[in-house]
């Protein structure tokens, strides 16, 4: 008798088990198909154990399931649609099939990220060696947890193209920097682009790792700061750092007496004081005051999207939070504001804790002197 049919045999024996009975017949399947060589992976063997372990994951508990996903991560015999339907599973059931099964081809992941929420788009972006079609998607979806986690990935096949446009992104992703300076698709060319919005200790790295001309960059940088520094008001930014510090006493008062509310930020952006919205949203998230500052002047709405998600801003709200803080800052962030309801689609209002921690990972995964 085949594999497959005894396979099919067992969860045809199945019926109305309980759960302890469906998970000791998952294992026994998959054990008894692990070890039956090229046999398992004919058409028509993957065809019968598709039927049969997607009826019998499909009324299974939670918990077999994920202890059947770490089963299957590393497994190449069980049928492809099952991998998918774990993958799409809830996130600690997915996690180890996103990371590392190898039957999901760039194509399945590219679908994931598309149609998965961001904790899943994370899991994808540091899995090992992702293709370029992989690496482009995430670049062009623009989520700032997962740029981040993918400059982080060393194995990643970022193609110049891409690895130039995560540069560009790094002006206002302050995250970005410290893995980028580091990875081993950065060229000279592009190092010199970053150069110029990178701190001290970052400079010295790249400078130590590629022919930089430190000197030529740093007086180009030196005339542009100066220039900048003569067509600003006299005494602007003095009275502008008294004035931030007054306002960071004042939230940092509400915040301790338990006054400070989400509605607090409306009502600053309405009274035209952007930085003592940025003040709020940094308390109310216990988020790095930079971070926050980085999403309000970014290229995209997601950032500030995700961080107002953690502290329970509905998207209703947002919408005009978004046109409130435009109004005052240049049109910053700029973007499609599509972009940022898409951060709301993918964290529900019961999941703002995961939305205020992977904007807390942006924060820390740069660190200050590095902004």
């Amino acid at each position: 008798m085949s594999v497959a049919v005894t396979a099919s045999n067992l969860g045809a024996a199945s019926g109305e088990r309980t759960a302890v009975d469906r998970e000791r017949l998952l294992t026994a399947i998959t054990e008894l198909c692990a070890g039956g060589g090229a046999a398992v992976r004919r058409d028509k063997a993957q065809a019968l154990l598709g039927v049969v372990l997607n009826d019998l994951v499909a009324g299974a508990e939670r918990d077999i399931r994920r202890r059947l996903a770490e089963k299957l991560a590393l497994a190449d015999w069980p049928p492809p649609a099952l991998i998918r339907t774990l993958a799409r599973d809830e996130i600690e059931i997915a996690r180890p099939i996103l990371t590392a099964s190898p039957l999901l081809q760039d194509a399945d992941l590219v679908a994931l990220l598309i149609d998965t929420p961001l904790d899943h788009q994370i899991e994808i972006a540091q899995r090992p060696r992702i293709g370029p079609p992989v690496v482009e998607t995430i670049i062009d979806q623009a989520q700032p947890a997962v740029l981040t986690v993918l400059a982080g990935n060393d194995t990643a096949e970022i193609r110049p193209e891409a690895m130039a446009k995560l540069v560009e992104a790094s002006r206002e992703l302050a995250a970005l920097r410290s893995p980028l300076a580091r990875h081993p698709r950065m060229t000279g060319d592009l190092a010199e682009r970053l150069y110029a919005w990178v701190g001290q200790s970052l400079r010295a790295a790249i400078v130590s790792r590629f022919r930089v001309d430190a000197e030529r960059l740093d007086k180009a940088l030196g005339e542009a700061v100066g220039e900048a520094k003569l067509a600003a008001p006299a005494g602007a930014a003095a009275l502008t750092a008294e004035q931030q510090e007054m306002e960071r006493r004042l939230i940092s008062k509400l915040n301790q007496a338990g006054q400070l509310r989400p509605s607090y930020l409306l009502r600053a952006l309405r009274e035209g004081k952007l930085s003592l919205f940025e003040a709020a949203l940094s308390a109310l998230g216990d988020y790095q005051f930079d971070s926050v500052r980085a999403a309000v002047n970014a290229e995209g709405p997601e950032g500030l999207a995700l961080a107002c998600v953690g502290v329970g801003v509905d998207r209703s709200v947002f919408a005009t939070i978004l046109e409130l803080a435009r109004g005052l800052n240049a049109d910053r962030p700029s973007g499609d504001p599509a972009r940022a309801r898409r951060v709301f689609d993918n964290f529900a209002p019961d999941r703002a804790g995961s939305a205020a921690e992977a904007f807390r990972r942006l924060s820390l995964t740069s660190p200050p002197q590095d902004v």
